[in-house]
């Protein structure tokens, strides 16, 4: 077997200490090494915090944002190559007078690649990415980045396969969410986690409003492809939410492979397979597409909202007829 041994890390960011969060970036990056890790996946933001950003100005904003050639992500680079790992980390992007929801893979070699949230929603302030991020790594495969909501609009997923990514890291700050739709994520209460309680805690986290919800459909983004997704998640308190953590790592069938029950910070090491891929269902299926059908994808239907309002809108959705074919 062509085995990559990887991690996915779950941890509660301390609001606008970046200081503090690199602190527990090393310290975790340093003990995934050590348990034999090439590649450790951080959750979106994770420098910075997250839900909470939404709240400030955008000249706070501005304040607590970082250039992808400045001294945090530097600093996240020099342990790549210290620890000869790739690290991947989120911030608040500084860049050609715009702020971005990003996210810096710093591989050992030297290398930045730095991908920017194609659907950022969290402030009017934060714009959103343009392109994908697909790259090679010094390990023999090639690796692409979607940033939490990136993952749920499926084309995402296929475009970066069809970009020749095999493993796909997959930051989020997710889990107990308010979601519009009556089945969708719900809040899990404040109170469950200042209470305490370890099994209180471990049944909400992993129940509908935190793994059940990815269990819907996180698999399947990994199945349909075939390749890996790497998926790390805040946990804990996010401002006035609670993130479910539930980081896990999954195999091109769809399969879990390792995860964690735990509600708390926690590092999930996992060896991949490279050797599944070429003949996983879903990169089969990729061979058997018929892009001469696909053109509607990429024509404007009149729908279209830019993310923040199609996250917060609280309208329905018109459905199409006939009589508008």
């Amino acid at each position: 077997m062509n085995l990559f041994r990887s991690a996915v890390v779950q941890f509660e960011a301390v609001p606008d200490q970046p200081a503090a969060n690199l602190a527990t970036v090393e310290r975790l990056a340093r003990q995934a090494v050590a348990d034999g890790a090439r590649l450790i996946v951080f959750p979106e933001m994770c420098l910075l915090g997250y839900w909470h950003l939404r709240r400030h100005t955008a000249e706070r904003l501005r304040e607590l944002a970082s250039r992808a050639d400045g001294p945090l992500v530097d600093r996240v680079r020099a342990l790549a190559k210290e620890l000869d790992a790739g690290i991947g980390v989120g911030f608040l992007e500084d860049a050609d007078g715009k702020l971005f929801n990003s996210y810096a893979v710093c591989l050992p070699t030297g290398d930045v690649h730095v991908h920017r949230k194609l659907h950022a929603f969290e402030h009017e302030a934060i714009a959103s990415g343009s392109s994908y991020t697909v790259f090679d790594t010094p390990w023999g495969f090639r690796a692409g980045v979607l940033i939490c909501w990136d993952n749920n609009l499926v084309e995402n997923v296929r475009i970066t396969a069809l970009l020749g990514a095999t493993v796909l890291l997959a930051p989020h700050q997710t889990g107990g969410t308010n979601s519009r739709s009556p089945h969708g994520m719900k809040p899990i209460p404040l109170e469950v986690w200042e209470r305490g309680d370890r099994a209180e805690i471990e049944a909400a986290f992993n129940g509908p409003n935190g793994r059940g919800w990815l269990m819907r459909w996180l698999p399947a983004r990994a199945h349909d492809n075939g390749l890996f997704v790497l998926f790390s998640n805040g946990v804990g308190r996010d401002d006035d939410e609670l993130r479910t953590g539930n980081a896990m790592i999954l195999d091109p069938y769809g399969r879990i492979v390792a995860e964690t029950p735990v509600p708390a910070e926690s590092v999930v090491i996992a060896d991949l397979d490279l050797d599944l891929v070429p003949l996983a269902t879903g990169r089969r299926w990729l061979r058997g597409r018929r892009p001469e059908l696909y053109g509607v994808l990429t024509q404007p239907t009149g729908d279209e909202l830019d993310p923040r309002a199609a996250r917060f809108s609280p309208d329905p959705v018109k459905l199409r007829t006939p009589t508008d074919q």
